[in-house]
């Protein structure tokens, strides 16, 4: 997916609490706002969710239970 830059102005008090919940989310402040705009925008229904990756963390003793 190709990005294209962008300047924001942000107040500095947002701004800060952004880079807290990116903290927290271990997350860089601009994958958290842009995680925030696509987030409303399903939401608001704007546009379409198209695919949700997961990774599930299996127990390799589940995967090859006769390696013990």
């Amino acid at each position: 997916m190709a990005k294209k830059a962008f300047p924001l102005r942000i107040s500095p008090d947002v701004l800060a609490a952004m880079q807290r919940w990116a903290d927290d989310e271990l997350r860089s402040v601009n994958a958290q706002i842009e995680y925030v705009l696509r987030d409303a925008l399903v939401k608001q229904k704007r546009v379409k969710l198209v695919q949700k990756v997961m990774t599930v963390v299996e127990d390799p003793d589940d995967i090859n239970p006769s390696s013990n």
